[in-house]
């Protein structure tokens, strides 16, 4: 057994030889939420603390077929793995979004 695990990762991680995002590059993230006002302005500043280049004319807007949920895809420009995670985890815990894909 090898005591070099530099290559291995930590648990929860993947290596990034396994990774099948190639960093730094843009990424598109699909964002549902109720349709309601501020939705998606709020999406749109809480994507730009992840990416200050991001803004509101590079994110495409659905709404469901009644009208009830907006579907929101950004496409932000990610780093790294742990800049993408963070922004996953910011997208699910905000209140508005109901879900992110």
């Amino acid at each position: 057994m090898s005591a070099d695990n530099s290559d291995k990762g930590t648990p929860g991680n993947i290596p990034p030889r396994e990774s099948l995002i190639e960093y730094p590059s843009h990424f598109p993230i699909k964002v549902m939420g109720s349709m309601q006002d501020g939705f998606a302005e709020a999406i749109v500043t809480l994507v730009q603390g992840f990416d200050p280049g991001f803004h509101a004319g590079k994110m495409e807007m659905r709404p469901s077929s009644k009208g009830n949920y907006l579907g929101l895809t950004v496409t932000v420009w990610v780093t790294s793995r742990e800049q993408l995670d963070d922004l996953y985890r910011a997208l699910t815990s905000h209140p508005m979004v109901k879900v992110v894909l």
